[in-house]
């Protein structure tokens, strides 16, 4: 049987417009799909449709779509996406409209029972993660069209490929193989080299979108359209697996995906192959994220100039101090960064800025109060005194939290194009597992010469958010080089090169047939991304700053 090929034509909601007409015109392609969700994507659509009931999915999927419809009817692509949001029948509903008034014949289905909202008092929106099997019903029954709501990101291939190769519950390991290519191509472009630690060996102004191969088997290749920009090597992928997961068992609906297992190799230019997937029964319970409205938050950046930096951000925390001390915010927090240095050419190199970042359950306590404090210390504070911007009024902020319900709590359903409902049986074997012992390691290179040097000239990294939590992928790109970095980027080492995990739980994960550790930060988010709780809200660049930290690494892998 020929492959099934599936592409991705959006990794979040705000990806590129033109990708969709980029995918059906730049080779041959059988399914494509789009991922507009992420937990603050979540947050904003809930927020929509607090302002619209009809609200609560992506629009720019309708203006995509708009344009592109009748080119995806022509060429026989049919398109699944999770754009539906916390809206999935009203998305489906709209697309019918259009492609009625486009007169183009196609079917559109859509799948539900992921929304668990009304269970969770104080809730802005609470969504299970649904797995593929409600998008393969959609698909063997004839649907052009997809629509679903908070599946995994995963589920946007695993149903395709479900249907297209008959894979009933069960067949663990083809759908661990899918699963995998899912995740890698979820993020679009980040498996083409965007976001790629090694982004300088190849033009990467304007990467194409990915796509896999995928056979019946399960195993894929991974690649893009020819003459399309970025690359797919192994090292882009292995990038991509790394982002935003944690142990060797990567949790889903319809199965819990061994990651190490999983064996990458170059097939060709812009061309990876994944095979040997091993998959288990999936968890008993579904994961579902909760959001809600956490209260509201206001912040001021003071720019501070020149000498005495210290002296100066002291002065502005004892002048705010004593305004807020009136009506204090229930949490206060001040940073100070230093970005300045000495006898510097430019006005912003000579300066350092003082962020005061204050939150609280009551609008009127961050927002006025704040504002007019800060800005009448305009003439009475330190020399050079001025702000980034002034604080507005306060603006509201988000928290996610994850929740477990067992998979008999929710009622998956495929509502086909003609208007009937299908049931998708929950799972029927589940394991409870823990993460494997931690396999054997390498042996460590032999003593020799080192040099202080940043661990990014040896290393790879991709980190991302969980909630709360970071994770921070490394990966090493040589036999050799990955005996240094297995024995020597300890939990400990790691807690050094990034102060902030100091007092925070850190657990390291060993992926040898990846040359990778994975290490997951808990907490270092705070409540999640919406909550703004650090500098780097979703631990993007964590990744990168580890790679700039210096260690003493063996000359001969430099």
């Amino acid at each position: 049987m020929n492959p099934l090929r599936i592409g991705n034509f959006s990794g979040f909601y705000g990806d590129r417009a033109g990708a969709l007409r980029e995918m059906l015109t730049g080779g041959e392609v059988d399914v494509l799909t789009g991922d507009y969700l992420a937990e603050l994507t979540m947050l904003i659509l809930g927020r929509d449709r607090l302002k619209d009931p009809a609200a609560g999915y992506a629009r720019t999927f309708l203006r995509q779509l708009e344009d592109c419809l009748g080119l995806a009817h022509e060429r026989g692509v049919r398109i699944v996406t999770n754009a539906g949001g916390l809206n999935p029948a009203g998305l489906a509903a709209a697309v019918r409209q259009l492609a009625d008034r486009l007169g183009i014949p196609v079917q559109v289905a859509h799948v539900e029972g992921d929304d668990l909202t009304a269970g969770y008092s104080g809730a802005l929106a609470a969504h299970a993660y649904l797995g593929g099997f409600g998008i393969a019903e959609c698909l063997r029954a004839g649907a052009d069209v997809v629509i679903t709501g908070r599946v995994t990101d995963a589920a946007l291939v695993t149903g395709p490929a479900a249907a297209h190769f008959g894979w009933q519950p069960g067949e663990y390991d083809r759908l661990a193989g899918a699963v995998v290519a899912g995740h890698v191509l979820e993020c679009g472009t980040q498996a083409t080299g965007g976001n790629y630690s090694f982004f300088r060996e190849s033009d990467v102004r304007r990467p194409g979108f990915p796509l896999a191969e995928i056979h019946a088997d399960g195993s894929s290749v991974i690649t893009k359209h020819p003459g399309t920009g970025g690359f797919v090597d192994v090292g882009t992928v292995t990038a991509q697996l790394l982002y935003e997961t944690g142990g060797a068992r990567y949790l889903g609906p319809d199965v819990t995906t061994r990651l190490d297992t999983v064996r990458l190799s170059q097939d060709g230019p812009d061309r990876v192959r994944i095979e040997g997937v091993h998959g288990e029964a999936p968890p008993p319970t579904l994961k579902a994220g909760l959001n809600r409205l956490g209260g509201f938050r206001n912040e001021v950046v003071f720019v501070l100039t020149g000498l005495d930096i210290e002296v100066k951000a002291d002065l502005v925390r004892e002048q705010l101090g004593d305004a807020l001390a009136k009506s204090p915010p229930k949490e206060v927090r001040w940073d100070l960064v230093r970005t300045d240095r000495a006898d510097a050419d430019t006005e912003e190199t000579a300066s350092a800025l003082l962020r005061l970042v204050v939150r609280d359950p009551d609008q009127q306590v961050v927002g006025r109060a704040l504002s007019g404090a800060a800005i009448e210390l305009a003439l009475a504070s330190y020399p050079g005194f001025h702000v980034l911007a002034p604080p507005g009024k306060g603006a509201p902020y988000g928290v996610f939290e994850d929740v477990y319900v067992p998979h008999g709590a929710v009622d998956h359903v495929a509502v086909l194009h003609d208007g009937r409902r299908v049931a998708v049986a929950p799972a029927q074997d589940t394991l409870m597992t823990d993460d494997p012992a931690q396999p054997p390691l390498p042996e460590q290179l032999p003593p020799g010469p080192v040099r202080r040097a940043p661990l990014g000239l040896v290393a790879g990294a991709r980190s991302g958010d969980k909630g709360g939590n970071a994770n921070v992928g490394v990966w090493a790109r040589s036999e050799e080089a990955w005996r240094w970095l297995v024995h020597e980027l300890t939990v400990d080492r790691f807690r050094q090169l990034i102060p902030e995990s100091e007092e925070l739980p850190v657990t390291r994960h060993t992926l040898p047939n990846l040359r990778a550790l994975n290490f997951v930060v808990t907490g270092i988010l705070g409540a999640g991304v919406a909550a703004q709780h650090r500098f780097d809200p979703q631990a993007k660049a964590l990744g990168e700053w580890l790679r700039s930290r210096h260690l003493d690494i063996p000359e001969a892998l430099l």
